[in-house]
Order: structure tokens, then sequence, then C-alpha cells
């Protein structure tokens, strides 16, 4: 039997719990709904270090956190006569050359959702603030090989947030 952890009144059982599977997830972008991804990776944060020596004090270095950098997001999915993804990357390249500098940006709320295998359940969900397309990958071809077409998207974005269940 576990003993309950310090503060609490509810024992822990030894239960097994299962991490949950990567292939059940679905995106949503704003308002373009028939993006249907294969794999979608960069769900990253990492916070930086200050460090700081002081004067006299030769055992350790002081080490403080500094900014929290998030990492861009790829997703993949086979190629289809659809458009609105490598639109909304060309739209973003129109605004910037048209000197607007930022102002004909098309930002979207990006929300990734994990998805159980028995109950189809919402496990978790991260949603990405202010959303905006760096690079769209356009599909490799070759003739010695049976594959399918892939396309690419890679976004920044402004911060993750997590919500459980």
């Amino acid at each position: 039997m576990v003993t309950p952890i310090s503060g609490t009144s509810d024992t822990k059982t030894a239960q097994r719990v299962d991490p949950f599977p990567t292939f059940k997830f679905h995106v949503e972008i704003g308002d373009i709904t028939e993006a249907a991804f294969t794999e979608c990776s960069g769900l990253e944060m990492a916070t930086e270090i200050f460090e700081y020596k002081e004067g006299g004090q030769n055992d350790f270095v002081h080490k403080f956190p500094g900014r929290t950098k998030v990492s861009n997001i790829t997703l993949k999915r086979g190629f289809t006569t659809s458009d609105k993804l490598h639109k909304w990357y060309t739209d973003m390249e129109d605004a910037l050359r048209s000197g607007e500098g930022g102002e004909g940006f098309v930002f979207r709320q990006v929300t990734i959702t994990l998805y159980g295998t028995v109950d189809q359940k919402q496990e978790a969900r991260w949603t990405l603030d202010r959303a905006f397309p760096v690079k769209w990958v356009g599909p490799a071809f070759k003739t010695d090989e049976v594959a399918v077409s892939v396309e690419t998207l890679e976004f920044a974005h402004h911060g993750i947030k997590f919500m459980k269940g």
C-alpha cells in the first residue's frame, strides 16, 4: 500500500496509467477546416538561464530564470488540391512585400487536441495564440518510389496554453 502524500488525506493506488498514443490528434487552424495532418511536431517551451558569478563565492554560480521561448510548430499532411494553407503563407508574404509591415498578416489561433484511444475522449489540448506561417514546403517527387506526396507548413506563434482533459 502506498502511503498518502504529505499534506493530503487521499491515498494513491498502484494503478497502471498508460501514456497516450501519438496518432489520435486533431489540428484546428482558425477557419481552415479541411486540413487533416499526419504529423505535428514542435510543441516545445524552454526557459533561458541567466548565470551570475558572485565575487568571492567560488562554490557555485547563481542561476536565474530568464525569458521563455516557444518553438515553431511543424505540420505535415498528404498533398491535396486544397490550397488554403499555401494561400495563408502567400497572403502573409504579399502583406510583407506591399510595405504594410505586418498590418496585412492573418494571425490565426491553432488548437492541437489529443484524444484517447478507447473512448475517443479529449485528453489534452494545446492552444497557440496568434500563429502565422513562416515556411511552406511542397511535396518531393521520386520516380523510383511509390509514396504519398507530403506538404509541410511551419508557423510561429506567441505562446502555448495547455489544458488537460
